[in-house]
């Protein structure tokens, strides 16, 4: 099972946003559909080892399942769409219990603390600063690194870590993971993570 955490500062909590404006007025929405997108499309169908959580304003998170979800379609309009749907239900989600709005997506009232608490597995920050990717195995328990892990990445939208969401991470991270030389969008960087765990490291093709 590979999962991504998406935080999302400024997208909406309530329906009300337009799926004609993502980049302004849904909170750059647009970007983070494109991360589920990159996180479960395939050529040919989608990813069912898959999980996306994403983060609303520290306040709801929506999980897609990729065992179970349907409709999924590789445009950033229809996956906004699956987001507004679930946060229609999000009055359904009480307490620990989440809404189930449609096949394989669940809305929970819970932030980003409360989200990387009930996941299991290695927690991977994405960051410039981070770990080169091809040496991980190098500095990963038991040499064993990410290829025998159920890790769990976690991304920031277009606006970096907060100092709370900073401190979060410095006692529940694992690693922190640099991609590459260029700072890559999240989508991007979730293509990037893809392909070297399909690959085994680069060394599979």
């Amino acid at each position: 099972m590979r999962q991504f955490v998406l935080i999302g500062h400024e997208v909406p909590t309530e329906p009300d946003f337009s799926l004609d404006d993502l980049a302004g007025g849904a909170g750059r929405l647009d970007a983070l559909c494109r991360s589920i997108t990159a996180a479960f499309v395939t050529s040919h169908g989608i990813r069912e080892d898959v999980r996306v959580h994403l983060i609303a304003q520290d306040e709801l998170t929506i999980t897609f399942d990729g065992s179970q979800l349907r409709r999924l379609n590789p445009d950033e309009r229809s996956t906004a769409a699956l987001v507004r749907t679930a946060l229609e239900h999000r009055d359904e989600a009480i307490g620990a219990l989440p809404a189930e709005p449609s096949p394989g997506i669940e809305v929970f009232r819970r932030g980003f603390e409360g989200t990387l608490a009930a996941l299991e597995g290695p927690v991977v920050q994405l960051h410039e600063d981070g770990t080169p990717i091809v040496d991980v195995d190098d500095h990963a328990d038991g040499g064993s690194g990410l290829l025998e892990s159920d890790p769990v990445f976690v991304l920031s939208d277009h606006r970096d870590f907060t100092a709370d969401e900073r401190n979060l991470l410095e006692d529940a991270v694992d690693l922190q993971l640099r991609l590459g030389p260029e700072v890559l969008h999240a989508d991007q960087a979730v293509t990037v993570v893809h392909h070297y765990l399909d690959t085994a490291g680069y060394q599979e093709f």
